[in-house]
């Protein structure tokens, strides 16, 4: 079993009290699609990591 094998319920934020997490590709309590719940990947080539880590460090926007 691999990370992204773990799936969660779309629809759990509307439908179930916490995230219900499932191996298949529907929600086993309410039959909702389930997706992958896994982050993306790290990619230490990413061509925008330069521009997001620069907003990240200059804090909210206040405009």
């Amino acid at each position: 079993m691999t990370k992204s094998d773990i799936r969660v319920c779309s629809a759990w934020a509307s439908t179930h009290d916490r995230p219900v997490y499932t191996l298949s590709a529907e929600c086993p309590e309410c039959g909702a699609e389930a997706i992958n719940s896994a982050p993306a990947p790290f990619d230490p080539a990413d061509p925008y990591g330069e521009y997001r880590r620069r907003a990240r460090d200059a804090g909210p926007d206040t405009n």
